[in-house]
Parts: structure tokens; C-alpha cells; sequence
């Protein structure tokens, strides 16, 4: 029997961040990959990605949770082939019936036809504006959407409506759509914020292996801020006694490529993301796996996570209280904001559509 689930015999992982492929929690049975006795080679395979497509029946989520910044978002693709180990989005996955492990970065759900969608929801009389972010579950820059275009679609929508926008990302494709970004940054209707966990390229090509290097996330920055877009550097997730000690210096290299403005969140491990990052310290950092666990329990009452408003992205007690206050002298001492000043709502104006009878005043 093999210490991966369901990795069977033959099959090759190459640049991915779990190591197995659990059955997800929903699940009423699971799947074991096992020698089943016969002396037969294996042909060996790597682990390719897989694409679905998705018809969309609505494009905006909206949520009530108090410790976040808004109240709607859109999910251009469900999965990340981008294959952070420690993505908070990847038991997400098993509402799919899909394993939040490996499966979360090789089955993807594409979502094309989802900014007729929005177009449509943004058309409605009884529809209320205030910045839609986009980018805080899975990647819309991911991989994919170099051949889908999908969130480019998405951003055409919005700068037609002059609907503000906040948009996450690590992926390099962002650079693509600076044209539409910088058009509605000028009008105070967009910011940008990269993630940046680490400055350390192994560490990093490791935890976040189809993600752009450090050092390229650093030249997005840059270029987002030349166009003239706000910028944050999000140094999260913060992992305690893995790269907390560099906290500074990322944000540092944030600020000399232009970020105008920096945050940080502290590691969060919710349901199958806990297993799966514990794996994962034990086969790459093994000497430090218990201390980092023994840290991240400090930050969240003795468990691998706590899911209580407040609580879940900041964490508590000594620890918890020492990030925040290093973060806050950082952002001090560098020049830097928390955040970025508020976004405009009052532009917002849907466009005619064709057919329409236009006003003469």
C-alpha cells in the first residue's frame, strides 16, 4: 500500500504542492492506491491538468463575514493549478466531490460565459454598487487563464460599468490587462495586491511550486505601479517558524518595487488543509515541522485552526500580537498604508445596451 491515496502506482508528480489526493470530506466511501501482487512494470505518467468547463448561473458571491473588507467577489475559476500548499481555498473542493489535495490544482473548473453573467446581475434596478474583489479564493491570473481570457472578460464589464474593483493575485498575467486596470485605477475605481510569502526561490518554488518566482512578483509590482495602479504587498500566509522572520524584508522589497501599501496574514489551516500541510512539512522540512505546528497551535488556541470571526485571520495570544505589532512598525518605518483609500462607487453607470434610445441631455 502506498502513502499517497489514490496516487497509483505509475503515476509521476512534477511541480505540484500535495503530495496526495484524500478523498474529500463529503465522500461516503474512499480509495487507497495498492500493489495488487503482480510483478508488471508500471508505465510511468506525470500528473497532468484537467479542465472542465462550467455554464455560470450567477457571476457575484456575496458574503456577511464581519472580518473581511467586502461584501462580494466573483470566482473566475474553481481549483488552482498554481498548487499552494497551503491554500485556504482548497477544501472548496470537495463541494465538487473532488479531493482537496491533489485534485485542487490537476481538475480545475473553468467558468467561460460568467461576464454575460455579471453584465446581466449589474443591469438589475434593485442592484446596490460597492467593490466586487476578485482573486480571494483562487487565482483568476492563474495559468489558464493565459488561453481562456475569462477574468479579461470579467474586467471589460466592470470598466464599461466604472464598477470598482479590488483583485488579488501572484499570477503574471495580470500584466496583460494593466491597459483596463490603469484606466479604472485613474478613476479611482481599481487596486492590485500580489502576494508575496517569501523572498527564499527554493523555498518558494517548494511551498508554491507554479507560482511566479519572488523575484518576478516583485517586477509585477513594479510594473502595476508604474501604470500608475495602487499597489499592495500582501505577506501572507505568514507561516510562524517558517517565514515569519522575514516579515520585514518582503515587505521592504514591496515598498523599493513601488507597493504603496502592505498587509499580513497569519497562516490559516481550515479542515483538509491542515493534513495536507503537516505532509508536506514532514517530507520537506522535516527538523522544523513540529515547531512550525508547535507555532501555528500558539496562534490559534492549541488547534491547527480557528474558524471564529476575528479570530481565524489574525490568530491570538502573544504570538499573534507580536506579527501584527512588527507588521504595524514595518509599515511605519517603510512608508507604507494598511490599505489603500476607498474606492468610488459613485460612477458606477451601467452602459447602454444596443437598441437602446439614448438621451439627447
Amino acid at each position: 500500500m502506498t502513502d499517497s491515496p489514490t496516487i497509483l502506482p505509475g503515476q509521476r508528480l512534477r511541480a505540484r504542492g500535495a503530495g496526495s489526493n484524500a478523498t474529500g470530506r463529503y465522500e461516503a466511501t474512499s480509495q487507497q492506491a495498492f500493489d495488487d501482487g503482480w510483478d508488471i512494470p508500471e508505465e510511468e505518467r506525470l500528473v497532468a491538468t484537467e479542465v472542465r468547463n462550467e455554464r455560470p448561473r450567477s457571476a457575484l458571491t456575496f458574503n456577511r463575514s464581519p472580518d473581511v473588507p467586502f461584501d462580494r467577489s466573483i470566482n473566475i475559476y474553481r481549483g488552482c493549478e498554481h498548487g499552494c500548499i497551503y491554500c485556504f481555498a482548497r477544501p472548496t473542493h470537495a463541494y465538487l466531490n473532488l479531493s482537496p489535495g491533489l485534485d485542487f490544482e490537476t481538475r480545475l473548473i473553468a467558468r467561460p460565459g460568467i461576464a454575460e453573467v455579471l453584465e446581466q446581475e449589474l443591469r438589475r434596478p434593485a442592484y446596490k454598487v460597492a467593490p466586487v474583489a476578485i482573486g480571494t479564493n483562487t487565482d483568476p491570473y492563474q495559468p489558464l487563464e493565459r488561453e481562456r481570457g475569462i477574468m479579461r472578460q470579467v474586467l471589460q464589464v466592470l470598466s464599461d460599468f466604472r464598477h470598482p474593483l479590488w483583485v488579488t493575485t501572484r499570477g503574471t498575467t495580470v500584466e496583460r490587462d494593466i491597459d483596463l486596470i490603469a484606466g479604472m485605477a485613474a478613476q479611482h475605481l481599481a487596486v492590485a495586491a500580489v502576494s508575496v510569502t517569501t523572498l527564499d526561490e527554493d523555498l518558494a518554488r517548494k511551498m508554491e511550486p507554479r507560482a511566479p518566482s519572488p523575484k518576478r512578483r516583485l517586477q509585477m509590482i513594479r510594473r502595476l505601479s508604474e501604470a500608475g495602479i495602487p499597489v499592495r504587498i500582501q505577506v501572507s500566509p505568514l507561516i510562524p517558524g517558517l517565514t515569519d522572520h522575514e516579515l520585514e524584508a518582503v515587505m521592504e522589497a514591496g515598498r523599493d518595487a513601488g507597493a504603496g501599501a502592505a498587509n499580513c496574514i497569519p497562516l490559516r489551516l481550515p479542515l483538509e488543509v491542515a493534513g495536507l500541510f503537516r505532509d508536506w512539512l514532514e517530507a520537506t522540512v522535516p527538523g522544523r515541522a513540529a515547531h512550525v505546528m508547535g507555532r501555528v497551535r500558539e496562534l490559534h488556541g492549541g488547534r491547527d485552526y480557528d474558524p471564529e470571526w476575528g479570530k481565524r485571520m489574525r490568530g491570538e495570544g502573544l504570538w499573534a500580537e507580536l506579527i501584527h505589532r512588527r507588521a504595524e512598525v514595518a509599515r511605519k518605518r517603510l512608508g507604507l498604508n494598511e490599505t489603500h483609500p476607498d474606492l468610488r462607487c459613485d460612477l458606477f453607470a451601467p452602459p447602454p445596451k444596443p437598441g437602446d434610445q439614448l438621451t439627447l441631455f
